[in-house]
């Protein structure tokens, strides 16, 4: 049996056959043959005349499946996943993939070869930019070129005829929406991101995936079990070692990569871990945990409608993390009782030029209305560190982390900043809508953005246009902010902890830095000690104080934060309930109760007079 580690990208437990995919072309009995003539990426070409004829074939082909998936993703997850493809049918109608293409055939290189080469070639621009989104749309060209030389073979997309595991170095969105998803029992990808459009469907379509996962390179590997499940304090630093070294891996051993196909796995994404060869007492193990993880699923959506209560009476709204409007659909559908977060530079990533006002505006009015009168918080605007735009032309720094970001980009560009604040503020004339700032450190950049908020509100008032001022917060995120809680709650409405940034802030540990192994410690006594102070000042100042970094959906923590007294936790939506659940079971004693709130978490009535 191979016991080995990764990532979850989608909590869930199953075991079953393995289906093995190599470089976007299955491996295995369970496929469609290929049908048509097929000239192999190693073979030569055909006359330049020839190849670029089927190159032309191919190109029709592939228009008309991207429309069929367009359709078929419509009818079966919605519009928001349906847009990817709607992207890669753009892509593909962008003269430049097919020009590259065309000019390696009238280089040498036969149609199949041309389209994998240019794939990998702009797959490697995209992979080496530092915005994540950015980065893992490398994924999307790779889809695009690869479905061009599969089709150029005349072979046809894979169907499944068993329900299987899916193991591949990564998938490709086309790959996952096309496919059966009632015979996909799991995934296990060797590279893989969060922010993947397979992640996003994967989570969508409640598939059990884990990425980064340290598969086996040969059957001497498969068979030795080197691995050992109860090496946990190593665990991640071998997945993250797994994703930096798998392209490498498969390029190197294509000829002759192991096949796992056939061979049975067991997946147990809640704990990141899988099974190759499982014995018989692993696959009872995981039986009896899938069943107590179905189990858990169906108690915990009987706890919609109900609210988080403690045993000892201290309530915590359970609020939902979102990062654009689809996510709404989720967040309702796990009863979250508000957005904690709605990460608006999302609506920035991914494009040449920034939203303007009216574009922002649509987002978070359409959010605020679709939550029906539940709290909806906008985080202002966040880009820089790891999140970077081209257009604002930021100078390269050496620690971005620490540099021009967030609140302090706002201060500096008011014009960028104004855009932002004129849309949310609108946007509270038709819902229940908060905002709070990122990245404080001190007082002073507090009322210097509230001064800017003035000044938007006379400009949409000297314009009769419909706004509505907004309950305004910030969030906790540097020492320096948890250290000045108490002079920073009389300046705003509520306090919002962002655990990962002030983690790593007071720890000294880069959360992007995958080598730093044990030294990155998520329940740091120092950190648990800021959270406690920051909950009793802010309740000394009469506000709320909630979560809404990973930490909030921790489990080791719930007791803790009914002890602090936090108010309101924000988790991604898939976890609303499962913490919700922790809440009513926990028997902690609250020390910091707050009365009487400048701010109410509960929903409103929304009326066509909303606007104040």
């Amino acid at each position: 049996m191979y016991t080995s580690k990764g990532r979850c990208a989608c909590a869930g437990i199953t075991y079953g056959k393995i289906l093995h995919l190599h470089a976007g072309v299955a491996a295995g009995a369970n496929l469609a043959p290929g049908t048509g003539a097929s000239v192999g990426a190693g073979a030569a070409a055909l006359s330049v005349g020839q190849e670029l004829e089927r190159l032309e074939q191919a190109l029709l082909a592939a228009k008309q499946e991207l429309e069929d998936l367009i359709n078929k993703a419509r009818q079966e997850i919605g519009d928001e996943e349906a847009e990817i493809f709607e992207i890669h049918l753009m892509i593909l109608d962008d003269p430049d993939i097919a020009d590259n293409i065309r000019t390696k055939i009238r280089e040498g290189l036969n149609a199949e070869q041309a389209a994998l080469k240019v794939g990998e070639e702009q797959a490697q621009e995209f992979a080496a930019l530092d915005d994540p989104y950015m980065s893992a749309r490398a994924s999307d060209i790779k889809d695009i070129t690869a479905r061009l030389a599969r089709l150029v073979r005349g072979e046809k997309g894979i169907i499944l005829t068993e329900p299987v595991i899916l193991v591949a170095e990564d998938l490709q969105p086309s790959e996952t929406i096309a496919l059966d998803r009632s015979k996909i029992l799991g995934i296990v990808l060797s590279a893989g991101t969060q922010n993947s459009h397979a992640s996003i469907l994967a989570r969508t379509m409640n598939i059990p995936l884990i990425i980064h996962a340290k598969l086996p390179h040969s059957l001497a590997e498969l068979d030795a079990s080197q691995v050992d499940a109860k090496a946990s304090t190593t665990a991640h630093a071998e997945a993250n070692s797994a994703h930096a070294e798998a392209s490498q891996t498969i390029a190197e051993a294509a000829a002759d990569q192991l096949n796992l196909s056939g061979l049975v796995m067991g997946l147990d994404a809640v704990h990141e871990t899988f099974y190759i060869k499982p014995d018989e007492s692993t696959l009872q193990h995981l039986q009896a945990a899938k069943d107590i993880f179905d189990q858990q699923r169906i108690r915990q959506l009987g706890l919609i409608g109900q609210t988080g209560v403690s045993k000892t009476g201290h309530r915590i709204y359970t609020f939902a993390n979102i990062g654009q409007v689809d996510d709404v659909e989720q967040a309702l559908a796990n009863d979250a009782e508000g957005i904690g977060l709605f990460r608006s530079e999302f609506l920035y990533l991914g494009r040449t030029t920034p939203p303007d006002e009216e574009e922002q505006y649509n987002a978070y009015s359409k959010v605020a209305g679709l939550m029906r009168g539940k709290l909806v918080i906008i985080r202002t605007l966040d880009i820089g560190a790891d999140k970077k735009v081209d257009y604002f032309d930021l100078p390269k720094e050496e620690n971005p982390a620490m540099g021009m970001r967030a609140l302090r980009i706002c201060l500096t560009r008011p014009e960028i900043f104004k855009v932002q604040l004129r849309a949310i503020y609108r946007a509270a004339a038709v819902g229940n809508v908060a905002m709070m700032f990122p990245m404080v450190t001190r007082p002073e950049e507090v009322i210097q953005a509230k001064a800017i908020c003035k000044e938007v509100e006379q400009e949409l008032e000297q314009n009769n246009m419909p706004y509505r001022v907004p309950k305004i917060g910030i969030m906790i995120e540097t020492p320096a902010a948890a250290i000045l809680s108490d002079k920073l709650a009389q300046l705003v409405d509520f306090f919002s902890v962002g655990t990962n940034d002030l983690n790593q802030y007071t720890t000294a540990c880069d959360r992007q830095n995958e080598h730093l192994g044990d030294f990155y410690d998520a329940h740091h006594e120092a950190v648990l000690e800021l959270l406690r102070l920051i909950a009793k000042n802010a309740h000394a100042a009469g506000i709320t104080a909630g979560i809404c970094g990973e930490l909030a959906g921790d489990p080791a923590l719930t007791d803790l934060f009914v002890e602090m007294g936090y108010d309101e936790l924000s988790v991604s939506p898939g976890a609303v309930l499962a913490l919700r659940e922790r809440i009513r079971n926990s028997q902690a004693v609250c020390q910091s109760e707050l009365k009487e709130p400048r701010i109410s978490l509960e929903p409103v009535k929304l009326t066509p007079k909303y606007q104040s």
